[in-house]
């Protein structure tokens, strides 16, 4: 693990994090998480305890420290020489979706456990604590909430959500939570993470879409990320009928009321672009009863979820009075009911500008090309921002998209995202 005698302006060392270190850890969570095709490491799963063990094992063999909170996120910490500072912090998620990839949050976690490594190898004494988070529970697929870990690391989950049950066995989240080691009986009553205690917390990530592999650029600084409004249980309730012995105006067609809302939707998405203004809108599930129907049967009943995402706040509630409009349309229309199901939101994040400043600045003295970006997705760093710390991200390039199996981060643009990530680190710890 070896470290630099390379001097910048200020004669301060530079640590150089371990590239051999890093492909260890994507190969053991490659291992972890493996299920035949992509990976899947399941919030509060065993497979994402195994992944917080591998960092904890490793953070051991640095001497960092090691602590869990209520809800057994993740902090591994090295000290500063004045503790009473605020903390400088990074980190993501190793949770996945089911049969994603392997960089997918695990990227932002593994890079802040190299820097700490790299740091504790050359000497480096941070002024401030520097601060490692492994969120659990990011991703939302397993339980309908936006940001689980990083929520409950600020002290905001309501103790009556930890009745949620999880979506693949329909286990609640306490009941994971337990079995997981954590304490959610805590809930409300253990100490949470002070936003006036922490300096800056900043988040790498691969980028989920192509825009820097399309740019030719390895790495991107982001400037805001995405909210959301979405309802993930809607159902549109017709009657099955026979399909030749039926005519159109006796029918009640919940296919034909689902595609025309969605249709109108889009055509509202498409006006939206047109003035210039920034969404995405997506149906990831659109499905009859496998039961049920059947090439001779008018459909009776049709699921869907709808995700629309954007960085404007009143464009989301804008878009959300379509739903519910188009919804009131199409029941009229085709003699439906449509039962939308509970809508959950999360609220859009601005990076803080000194830090994307400083980011360009250290990204220029290294000769990286860097790219002012927004996320579309959503990240941990938004709870930070919400918090009110200053927060930015940085996406490393990768290949076919995320929340796949065939996501392809080249570790060598990984290393220059940690390398950047290890400037800003340190220059806000300070030396």
């Amino acid at each position: 693990m070896p470290s630099s005698a390379v001097n910048e302006t200020d004669a301060i060392s530079i640590p150089v994090p371990d590239i051999g270190l890093g492909e260890h850890l994507f190969g053991r969570l490659h291992d972890i998480g493996f299920d035949g095709r992509g990976m899947t490491r399941p919030s509060y799963g065993q497979e994402e305890n195994l992944a917080h063990a591998l960092f904890m094992d490793t953070a051991r063999e640095y001497g960092l420290e090691i602590r869990q909170d209520w809800a057994s996120n993740l902090f591994l910490t090295l000290p500063g020489r004045n503790r009473a500072l605020p903390v400088v912090m990074t980190g993501s998620h190793v949770d996945t979706v089911p049969c994603g990839g392997n960089f997918d949050g695990a990227a932002g976690a593994v890079a802040g456990l190299l820097v700490l490594c790299a740091w504790v190898k050359a000497g480096f004494h941070p002024e401030r604590d520097t601060t490692l988070i492994v969120t659990r529970a990011e991703e939302s697929v397993w339980f309908p909430l936006s940001y689980l870990g990083s929520r409950t690391a600020f002290g905001q989950l309501d103790s009556s959500t930890l009745d949620t049950p999880r979506s693949d066995d329909g286990v609640s989240l306490r009941q994971h939570m337990l079995a997981c080691g954590a304490e959610p009986n805590l809930c409300g009553r253990a100490s949470v993470l002070d936003p006036a205690k922490i300096d800056s917390f900043v988040e790498l990530h691969i980028e989920q879409g192509p825009v820097l592999l399309e740019a030719g650029i390895p790495v991107g600084i982001v400037t805001g990320i995405c909210g959301s409004t979405r309802y993930r249980s809607a159902v549109i309730h017709g009657q099955y009928a026979h399909s030749g012995a039926t005519p159109r105006r006796f029918r009640s067609d919940a296919v034909m009321a689902g595609a025309s809302m969605m249709m109108a939707l889009h055509d509202g998405w498409q006006k939206i672009e047109a003035a210039g203004e920034e969404m995405t809108l997506t149906f990831g599930v659109c499905q009859t009863d496998p039961a049920q129907a059947n090439f001779a049967a008018v459909p009776g009943w049709l699921e869907l979820v709808i995700d629309i995402r954007s960085r404007d706040e009143s464009l989301l509630e804008r878009m959300n009075a379509l739903v519910i409009a188009q919804a009131r349309r199409v029941e009229a229309d085709y003699h439906v009911r449509v039962d939308l199901g509970p809508r959950t939101c999360s609220t859009p994040a601005v990076m803080d500008e000194t830090l994307q400043a400083q980011t360009q600045v250290l990204a220029a003295k290294m000769g990286l090309p860097v790219l002012l970006m927004p996320s579309g997705a959503g990240h941990d760093a938004a709870v930070f921002a919400g918090q009110g710390v200053p927060t930015e991200m940085l996406f490393v390039r990768n290949a076919n998209g995320s929340h796949n199996p065939d996501e392809s981060m080249e570790m060598d643009d990984f290393m220059q995202g940690v390398g950047l990530l290890e400037r800003l680190l340190r220059k806000r710890a300070g030396a």
